[in-house]
């Protein structure tokens, strides 16, 4: 019902920003929450943020709080991730997620298995 498409990703120098986009398109992209998760080869999915349907609930991993910041612009269809200070253990591949919904359960979001739309994801490569 739903195509999520990354992009933004590439190479930066630790410190540095990167900002993340995910566009959508097919059904009303108000109708759904929307997340970020990344994955290194060998390691299991890992929950960024999240952010509720219209933009009124933001969750964060601890591991990104105070660093990164969730937003969308639903006129746009379109998600973002501003990535802050970037570490080299964020390096990743970050893949956009969607579900149908109004409000966020902090329990379920940062389980993969929550989510029902994915995007192909973007590398990030933070270097040292």
């Amino acid at each position: 019902q739903v195509q999520l498409v990354e992009s933004g990703g590439g190479w930066v120098q630790a410190g540095g920003s990167l900002r993340l986009s995910c566009a959508a398109s097919g059904r009303s992209f108000g109708d759904y929450a929307m997340a970020w998760f990344r994955q290194i080869p060998g390691k299991e999915r890992e929950f960024v943020a999240a952010i509720s349907w219209n933009g009124g609930s933001k969750n964060y991993a601890d591991s990104v709080k105070g660093r990164f910041a969730i937003s969308r612009d639903n006129a746009k269809t379109t998600m973002y991730l501003e990535m802050n200070s970037l570490k080299p253990e964020d390096t990743a591949v970050y893949t956009c997620a969607a579900e149908k919904g109004r409000d966020l359960n902090p329990v379920r979001i940062v389980k993969p298995n929550t989510w029902d739309y994915w995007g192909q994801g973007t590398q990030v490569t933070v270097s040292s």
